[in-house]
């Protein structure tokens, strides 16, 4: 990763299964932020309570967090791509259950988080197998590069599924959850498509159920750069919640419809998209752990911009700077994570990640929805924004060698751990 990309860095884009791979992932995470749309705002109508919206995430945050750990474990002992699979089947049916539901006319809310709790259970298997087989299909020379594209097609997903979803809200709620069930059909064909031997190196010891599944956190424990990145990326975001709000912005203080939703939603992936785009071409050669820091610290500025905005285009400019700042965020944390844990331990060590991601998205969607309700909406997202500087600000002096990162490249593995 010194210096200009490799040849073999650039010719990843030419790989027939990494590009079957971006299919999936941009199919599914369009289906995604599809129904993320639509269900956030069917609730909202059904509701009218900010705290539905908390609900939302924790409904999905609670399976998974349960599930993950396990989860992480089957992608290191099981083939990934079959697990890939059929996380991407089930998610299939929740659509289809979340198009009954409609089409049954219910005017409760239980049984969509009923469903939104079976998706966490997919998630958390979909999570830690999609980010393992990555190395497995790309090699670890040309990863970073991988990583950016990877990012960037997940960006355009996010861009244009919220505008996607505001859209096809005009014409139903049902229309949408068949689209999203057909996208997510796409999905695990792209992934059985991937025909190629798949070399892993699956973990063969005999270790007990429960070490097993705590390996993962024994190693990020033992490895003070990545803890730092992960628990950094998990605080800064459970408080900078905002979005989760999204909603209540655009329904009560934008004063947008669905439409003026799915343009929020899609301006946090531009600036991310803009970011991942640079990123795939120019390499983060140095400084790259203050950079991180930066980066939160710009995210939380943009928290509190959006919070005090009463403008659409004000709103919509802060929260593309804060897609684009967490979009530095996660590409350095990812390229940390891949670079330093071995294949045989990437799907344990990528759940206990996708722990941490789901606890600051997920959880910080429930916490932004309790906080908005107890202190207002503008209030939460505010104090949300200046608590994501004050963590930025404390893990300068709790993790110094993070702070001290010069090139990915550089964050070697322990000795023994070589994959």
């Amino acid at each position: 990763m010194r210096g200009a990309l490799t040849p073999a860095a650039d010719s990843v884009l030419r790989d027939s299964a990494f590009l079957k791979l971006l299919t999936s992932r941009l199919t599914a995470a369009t289906a995604v932020q599809i129904q993320s749309v639509v269900v956030g705002w069917q609730l909202y109508a059904m509701t009218h309570s900010a705290l539905t919206l908390g609900w939302v995430g924790l409904a999905q945050f609670l399976p998974m967090a349960a599930l993950v750990l396990p989860a992480g474990d089957a992608a290191d002992r099981l083939p990934r791509r079959l697990l890939l699979i059929a996380s991407a089947a089930i998610m299939t049916l929740v659509s289809l259950i979340f198009l009954v539901l409609t089409l049954s006319g219910t005017r409760s809310p239980i049984g969509f988080f009923a469903t939104l709790a079976l998706f966490g259970v997919a998630r958390s298997f979909s999570g830690p197998s999609l980010t393992s087989l990555l190395p497995q299909i790309v090699g670890e020379a040309r990863l970073p590069k991988a990583i950016a594209i990877n990012s960037s097609v997940f960006q355009i997903a996010v861009i244009g599924g919220p505008a996607i979803g505001g859209a096809i809200y005009l014409a139903g709620p049902s229309v949408a959850y068949a689209v999203c069930a057909a996208l997510f059909g796409v999905a695990a064909a792209s992934v059985a498509l991937i025909r190629r031997p798949l070399p892993a190196k699956a973990d063969t010891t005999t270790q007990s159920a429960f070490a097993r599944f705590t390996a993962g956190i024994v190693y990020v424990r033992s490895r003070p750069i990545i803890l730092g990145a992960i628990s950094l990326d998990l605080f800064a975001v459970l408080l900078g919640g905002a979005t989760a709000l999204l909603p209540v912005y655009a329904h009560s203080i934008l004063h947008t419809g669905p439409a003026g939703l799915g343009g929020l939603r899609s301006a946090v992936a531009v600036g991310a998209f803009a970011m991942g785009l640079y990123l795939s071409r120019v390499s983060l050669n140095r400084r790259a752990g203050p950079t991180m820091f930066v980066a939160v610290a710009v995210f939380g500025l943009g928290t509190i911009v959006f919070g005090l905005s009463t403008d659409f285009a004000l709103s919509f400019l802060a929260l593309a700077v804060m897609g684009a700042a967490d979009m530095i965020s996660m590409f350095v944390r990812s390229s940390l994570i891949q670079l330093a844990t071995p294949d045989a331990m990437r799907g344990r060590v990528n759940a206990v990640n996708m722990l941490f991601i789901g606890a600051s998205n997920e959880l910080g969607e429930f916490e932004s929805g309790v906080t908005a309700g107890l202190l207002g909406t503008v209030p939460a997202v505010v104090l949300g924004g200046l608590g994501t500087l004050a963590v930025a600000g404390a893990w300068l002096w709790l993790f110094p060698a993070l702070r001290r990162v010069d090139r990915l490249e550089d964050v070697g593995r322990p000795p023994g751990t070589a994959g």
